[in-house]
């Protein structure tokens, strides 16, 4: 049974977002394996957020979060604005599921 949550409610955003970016990357030129990287990674992380997979979600989060910061690098023609969320959203969600800022409302 999954149980809904702010937690599950920003990771299932911030990976949705990694993987549209990936797409528009892969549509686009230039980027393609960064493109490639970031959609596998991404949706691999939105797999395991609902079915254990081997790596588990915050090693695959954080190889997700690389991918965007490599993608964000080498901007090509894709624009920024959804990188920057979806990385943002990312990096919330490891600081919030490792507890390293505890949010009464969030964690």
């Amino acid at each position: 049974m999954i149980t809904l949550s702010w937690l599950l409610l920003i990771a299932l955003v911030g990976g949705i977002l990694a993987v549209v970016d990936g797409i528009l990357r892969l549509r686009g030129k230039g980027g393609t394996v960064v493109g490639i990287i970031e959609l596998v990674a991404g949706g691999l992380f939105l797999i395991s957020l609902f079915v254990p997979i081997a790596f588990g979600s915050l090693v695959l989060a954080v190889v997700t979060v690389i991918a965007l910061i490599i993608a964000l690098v080498l901007r090509g023609k894709s624009g920024i604005a959804l990188t920057i969320v979806s990385l943002v959203l990312l990096v919330v969600w490891i600081v919030l599921i490792n507890h390293w800022l505890i949010i009464p409302v969030l964690n």
